[in-house]
């Protein structure tokens, strides 16, 4: 539909609105107001409710008022560059170009429409280090990458607008902060950049507006709220029989007819499940299950090779396949109209992300979001209960922000080196607008530029890390290997090694990360890809396989699966279980699991929310101590080798410990004097950090984390393509520099840096001393129940799976819930 040229910009968008069936809601017109002023801001709304038009049509309604003469538009002369889109993910660019075409169709602009990302082709990049296209759409790495570029620079300051899709998914992170950066410089060379960021289902929309748009926005900033409530409709596939004893870690595939049964009744489907191996296993099910759905069910996680995610969209898009089964790779921007059901398998541990899944159905405007919840355990089905709770309440999850890491400012330093050259104090003042680098000192400004221009006092010898030079008043970089070395490992996202997965004849599968590879003999099977391989050898980094027939002996398993509980979904558990307690049992979820609670009730107490539990019981392995927190498993683990160190300080004893979102168990020969414990301070605040320090390898989580720091900041670097270097190789160097910044350099800001982001980040080190200080406040129920209650059982379970083989596991947890049901019901008599 092209305009014709009596219309004015505004109604030429209505008409194309008309064109498609929609017509402009209230926020996206007050975006395109906004935009017209000058202002940037974010755009807070549901998934599926019309972001992307509210973003896009502001710099279309823009252009439209300027160029008003149609005669003049020529489609082989396009505009010179105006807009740059950034997205999370390289694998949604293509997804999102399309989006971003169908208005410049409809409106019959002669705009030129790109992607640059890593998936890029060569001559595409080269052509764009030319000329950009007039809008661009590209990654975090591809942004900062095209800094480094000086003859780009002109064109970047021409940009007028940044849209900074899915905020949500990069704040709090170091790709978020690099991002930041990234605009800090575009707003350096256009002081009247406008800025908008896209986000869902998010707590903290101040601090991520900031972030986004620094701390002295050069523009007005605004936050625009769309949709934040949806039509949805949650509901729980509950077992016919709800386990009074259940256990976590059999990923549910019980329920694989129930969810076939489902997946029948509609057209389209996501299955989404927690962790990249847990698809590749329901994959495998649902195919034993329904054997005639072979090519028409997909599977799609980050690890697969972009041609196959691609053809798994297609598919979705075109309506050749009726269910993908997937992790979070699905999770963000990409479009879907067809699929009307997303069915989330296990608990997604956040009411954000419950929503954020639930928006992939009915993915647009107006139209009913449904998600059908598969619970893998009994208890899981709590968690969703007050997950509907929190989003009815409108408590969602906040993203905690990052605060100055150093590594990712280092890169900065090297990539505007290249790009041109800076002037320290500019660039100090440009780098302190910046949330993130705010509260910057001189000390650590000029740490961090002797880091890059000497390498620190005790590398100064070494001229490898003598990377940028002063040339009058300029730090540039000079030499041609820094600029080819730093431009090939641009980036944050550090992840274990991986390895391609190819066919010993053909096509490539993806990769998997290095440390699984190194586990597996030649001959082994395993699941890939939705397909059972067996591993013939491992040569120049890729690991060749060929088909397999039989059972896998192993799945991937890939880092990054462990998802804690949020704070605010454990604070509403917490609410449920006291309603429990008080014999309160509101929705189906809740009514499904009487039976656990009454036996719960019965051998031991349901908490209320100012009390904590703990049980004592003696097992024929030892005396097992269980704390119910229930504040995720990522507070427990510290919370538990807290707890073990403190103890054994005040009794002679040696522990054992497993841990779960809802609790911690102890297990030790010795029985513990619980009451003598509490009142020696074992639940204290006091000199928390010190006592979580010297009850873990604090120095060996150091060195694993220093390696990623290592590696941002440009210290180590994986070696040139197709001739990446081992992770035992980078492993080595990075702990050899850990080792040296120890002994000679102790004041070195990314060793404290590492020290930082191993407390907060892997130890949770604030949300355990709010733990410590809630239970410190709360009333401690002290209970010695003759048997594993149905709470205790599953943590029994994972302190199980330590000695025994996962093949007689299941034996032997069937024989345990066999005899605890059988003293269930006779108890009830």
């Amino acid at each position: 539909m092209h305009s014709t040229p009596t219309l004015t910009p505004s109604k030429q968008v209505d008409s194309y609105f008309e064109s498609i069936g929609w017509k402009p809601f209230r926020f996206q017109r007050s975006v395109w107001r906004s935009y017209q002023k000058g202002e940037s801001g974010l755009i807070h709304s549901a998934t599926g409710t019309g972001k992307t038009l509210a973003a896009w049509m502001g710099p279309i309604l823009s252009w439209l008022k300027q160029n008003s003469d149609q005669s003049r538009w020529n489609p082989k002369r396009p505009p010179s560059v105006r807009v740059l889109w950034v997205t999370p993910l390289r694998a949604l660019a293509g997804d999102t170009e399309s989006s971003l075409r169908g208005p410049l169709d409809g409106l019959g602009l002669p705009w030129s429409l790109e992607s640059r990302t890593g998936d890029s082709k060569a001559g595409a990049k080269a052509r764009q280090l030319k000329r950009l296209p007039t809008a661009l759409v590209t990654t975090p790495e591809s942004l900062s990458l095209m800094l480094t570029h000086e003859r780009l620079l002109p064109q970047l300051a021409g940009v007028e607008a940044v849209i900074v899709d899915e905020w949500h998914e990069l704040l709090g992170t170091k790709r978020g902060i690099q991002t930041e950066l990234a605009l800090a410089r575009l707003r350096r060379l256009n002081p009247h950049l406008r800025t908008w960021g896209l986000s869902a289902t998010l707590g903290n929309l101040e601090e991520a507006r900031d972030s986004l748009l620094g701390v002295t926005p050069t523009t007005p900033a605004r936050i625009v709220e769309g949709y934040k409530k949806k039509r949805m409709k949650l509901e729980s596939i509950i077992p016919p029989r709800v386990d009074r004893f259940p256990w976590s870690g059999h990923i549910g595939t019980k329920m694989v007819p129930q969810v076939a049964e489902r997946l029948e009744q509609v057209t389209s489907a996501l299955v989404f499940a927690n962790t990249r191996s847990q698809t590749e296993i329901w994959y495998q099910h649902l195919l034993k299950q329904r054997p005639d759905w072979a090519g028409k069910i997909a599977l799609h996680h980050g690890s697969l090779d972009t041609s196959v995610r691609r053809w798994v969209e297609d598919g979705l898009k075109d309506g050749t396949l009726h269910a993908v089964v997937c992790t979070s790779s699905l999770d963000l921007g990409v479009d879907f109209t067809a699929v009307d059901l997303v069915l989330q398998i296990g608990s997604p541990k956040g009411a954000a992300r419950l929503l954020q899944r639930a928006g992939r159905s009915g993915h647009r405007p107006g139209a009913e979001s449904r998600l059908a919840f598969v619970p893998t355990n009994a208890i899981e089905l709590i968690e969703l209960a007050a997950a509907q709770d929190a989003i009815r309440k409108g408590h969602l999850e906040s993203r905690p922000l990052m605060n100055k890491p150093l590594d990712v400012l280092a890169q900065h330093l090297v990539t505007v080196a290249i790009g041109g050259g800076f002037d320290s104090e500019e660039l100090l003042e440009e780098v302190r607008s910046c949330l993130a680098y705010e509260s910057l000192t001189d000390a650590e400004w000029r740490w961090v530029l002797d880091f890059v221009v000497h390498g620190g006092s005790s590398l100064s010898a070494y001229p490898d890390f003598h990377r940028v030079e002063r040339d009058g008043d300029l730090y540039v970089v000079k030499q041609r290997r820094t600029m080819t070395m730093h431009r090939m490992n641009i980036g944050t996202i550090v992840s274990d090694a991986s390895m391609k997965v190819k066919y010993l004849k053909g096509a490539t599968l993806g990769s998997v990360e290095e440390s699984f590879l190194s586990k597996l003999n030649e001959g082994e099977r395993f699941l890939f890809a939705g397909k059972l391989v067996s591993l013939v050898r491992v040569k120049d980094n890729v690991a060749y396989v060929k088909r397999a027939k039989g059972q896998p002996d192993s799945v991937p398993r890939w880092m990054g699966g462990r998802m804690p509980l949020s704070s605010e979904l454990s604070a509403e558990l917490r609410l449920k279980l006291q309603e429990a307690a008080e014999g309160k049992l509101v929705g189906r979820e809740m009514r499904a699991l009487k039976p656990l609670f009454e036996i719960q009730e019965r051998w031991s107490a349901l908490p209320l929310t100012n009390q904590v539990l703990i049980e004592q019981i003696k097992t024929r392995n030892g005396h097992q101590l269980f704390v119910f927190p229930f504040e995720g498993r990522l507070v427990h683990e510290g919370m538990a080798a807290v707890l073990a160190y403190r103890i054994s300080q005040l009794q002679k004893t040696t522990f054992s410990m497993a841990c779960n979102d809802y609790g911690v168990v102890l297990q030790s020969p010795h029985p513990v004097e619980v009451n003598r414990m509490v009142d020696e301070g074992v639940f204290a605040t006091g000199d928390l950090v010190g006592d979580i320090l010297s009850s873990m390898n604090s120095t060996e989580m150091a060195k694993r984390q220093f390696r990623q720091i290592a590696r941002v900041a440009g210290l180590i670097h994986p070696g040139y393509p197709g001739q990446r270097k081992s992770t035992s190789h980078v492993q080595a160097s990075s702990n050899l520099f850990f080792d040296v910044f120890q002994e000679y350099d102790a004041g070195n800001l990314l060793l404290e840096q590492a020290r930082r982001e191993v407390l907060e980040f892997q130890l949770e080190s604030t949300r355990l001393a709010t733990a410590f200080l809630r239970i410190e406040n709360s009333e401690l129920l002290s209970r010695k129940p003759a048997k594993v209650t149905p709470l205790a059982f599953p943590l029994l379970v994972d302190k199980l799976r330590e000695r025994v083989s996962s093949e007689s596991l299941s034996e032997r947890i069937a024989r345990m819930q066999q005899q605890l049901e059988k003293a269930a019901d006779q108890t009830a008599g």
